[in-house]
């Protein structure tokens, strides 16, 4: 059993790891980096849209709804009218297992 704890020993006085890595350069990342930094947008000149968009007009101003001048009179021929029934054409309920339709 001791030997085996000094073969662990051994082991592990040769193994010893260091808690600091070694920095490696990302080449890839370096290069990204470099053309965002040396990244130079175009200049977009002030009048660019022209042609391209319609020129905004305001709509014209809604007029406000006139009321009729006489509107009693209109009232009364509205309310001494008869109302008018549309026909509709009723439709046998053979099919429809015996019920009778309302409308007939």
């Amino acid at each position: 059993m001791s030997s085996i704890l000094r073969q662990a020993a051994n082991v592990a006085r040769m193994r010893t790891f260091t808690s600091s890595a070694v920095t490696r350069k990302d080449l890839v990342q370096d290069l990204y980096l470099q053309h965002i930094k040396g990244y130079k947008p175009a200049t977009i000149a002030k009048d660019h849209h022209v042609g391209s968009v319609k020129q905004f007009s305001l709509p014209p101003t809604p007029k406000a709804p006139a009321l009729p001048t006489d509107l009693a009179g209109e009232l009364a021929t509205y309310d001494a009218a008869e109302p008018t029934l549309a026909e509709a054409p009723c439709i046998d309920g053979s099919g429809d297992s015996g019920r009778r339709d309302w409308r007939c």
